[in-house]
């Protein structure tokens, strides 16, 4: 992606997004009611005074992310404040200017989303398409089951298919046991259900591998593994690794370069899953996800609980990947309320972008 001459950042503001979700989101580690994020609009220039507006969001998933709201407001405010009327000469100097600017990548994230699709509505051409992508295919996501007891989780299971989900992203981590009962309602309520396990760090690999086996011992399709173990656990990483039969997923445990080097070193995991919040922004996930496929892992396309916003940043950087493994950008239907059109047209797991340029939303 380059800039155009003389282009310059205008503006930056931002403002608390805070969706309501339809139900609690409740992980191992966790539980939201709300998404906790900030939305970041982004104003650009170029020399001939030519402006437009970006659109991102900095999503926050305490405990996940050591940010909370608050914070991020707080410090996109004050780095906004250092970043009106600097020039954007290249990706690389973009880079340098928030990486010395705000060195939270969760804040970083939204910023460098919104200042990336304002500079793409300039071009006039789709995000994905100024990052070097050559298409934009249709996207098929999973949808993200949340812990409850069987009858719960199995009754959302149905609604979801009935709207067009097969595939089900089933979060684990608290008791393997208890696990293993939701996993079966599920699979007995929705036949053919394909499953993707994400245990959010919960487990000792032990308790990983006896949900695991299970399972499969019941029949269920499961296609992945996501984050088994604690996130510095990559010894028991490593063991369901080793023992799994289907691929493990490094999410908390894959936060950016280092750890992917440390987990190559480990032999830790079979994939990693890419997030704009705990990358820093579309650049870098672009960069780790064409390395860690260099280096013979899957992808994955994660995000926090996001909206439309974050969803489709994210997505922008599958198209420019040209696709990965797995699609986990389903937050979005979670939610209570959408206050953003455009950008994409949803047909049950369907997802395919549009054609406008930058990411293609606007708020209501």
């Amino acid at each position: 992606m380059v800039f155009g001459p003389g282009v310059s950042i205008v503006d930056i503001t931002v403002a608390p997004l805070s969706i309501a979700l339809r139900e609690p989101f409740v992980i191992a580690t966790g539980r939201m009611e709300a998404t906790r994020a900030a939305l970041v609009r982004a104003t650009l220039e170029d020399g001939g005074g030519r402006r437009a507006t970006g659109l991102g969001e900095s999503a926050a998933l305490p405990p996940v992310t050591r940010e909370d709201q608050p914070e991020l407001l707080h410090l996109i405010a004050t780095a906004a404040t250092g970043l009106r009327g600097v020039t954007l000469e290249s990706i690389d100097g973009l880079d340098r200017l928030l990486t010395e600017r705000l060195p939270s990548q969760v804040a970083r994230a939204g910023v460098e989303a919104a200042i990336l699709d304002a500079a793409a509505r300039l071009q006039g051409v789709p995000l994905w398409r100024a990052l070097g992508g050559a298409e934009a295919p249709a996207l098929l996501t999973d949808i993200t089951l949340s812990i409850s007891d069987p009858e719960r989780m199995a009754a959302a299971a149905v609604r979801f298919a009935r709207t067009g989900f097969s595939c089900f992203k089933v979060k684990v981590g608290r008791d393997w046991r208890a696990d293993c009962a939701s996993l079966r309602a599920v699979a007995a309520a929705v036949p053919g259900a394909r499953f993707r396990l994400d245990a959010n760090a919960g487990f000792a690999a032990r308790e990983a591998l006896a949900l695991l086996d299970t399972a499969l011992a019941d029949g269920l399709t499961v296609e992945c593994y996501e984050q088994p173990c604690a996130a510095d656990d990559l010894a028991g990483m490593a063991e369901v690794t080793a023992r799994a039969s289907v691929p493990v997923v490094a999410d908390e445990s894959f936060r950016g370069s280092a750890d992917l080097d440390r987990l190559l070193a480990a032999r830790a995991v079979g994939a990693v899953n890419l997030k704009l919040a705990k990358l820093g922004g579309p650049l870098a996930a672009l960069a780790l996800g064409r390395r860690a496929r260099a280096e013979g892992l899957g992808l994955m396309a994660g995000a926090m609980v996001e909206t439309r916003i974050g969803l489709l940043a994210m997505a922008h950087v599958v198209a420019a990947l040209g696709g990965v493994d797995w699609v986990d950008l389903d937050t979005a239907f979670l939610l209570a309320d959408d206050p953003f059109t455009g950008g994409w047209r949803v047909d049950g797991a369907r997802v395919q972008l549009t054609a406008e340029a930058g990411l293609g939303v606007e708020t209501r």
